[in-house]
């Protein structure tokens, strides 16, 4: 959480990021979604967004295109690896897109 910001960012050479705060419900998003994705795309408000996770599914994928109105970019990190330059290179090929298209 928001320990990424003073250890993850400096090595990554990223700014401080905004970080989640997970709220304690409920809430079943259905079946196969991952908890995180229904507070994830609540969180984004509408803008789009990009989350790297362990444990997304096409079920994630899914639920955030059918519910969530922006682009997002939801993309599995291997977690026998970690975050990987190929993760990091398909973060960057994703927001090049968007900034080519507008």
């Amino acid at each position: 959480m928001a320990e990424a910001n003073e250890v993850v960012a400096p090595r990554l050479g990223l700014p401080v990021l905004a970080v989640v705060d997970w709220r304690d419900d409920d809430e079943e998003p259905g079946r196969g979604v991952h908890w995180k994705t229904v507070h994830l795309a609540r969180w984004a408000a509408g803008r789009a967004f990009v989350w790297l996770d362990d444990e997304i599914t096409d079920a994630d994928r899914r639920w955030v295109a059918a519910h969530h109105s922006q682009p997002a970019l939801l993309h599995r990190v291997d977690p026998f690896l970690g975050l990987a330059d190929a993760d990091l290179t398909a973060v960057r090929k994703w927001l090049e897109k968007r900034e080519a298209t507008g």
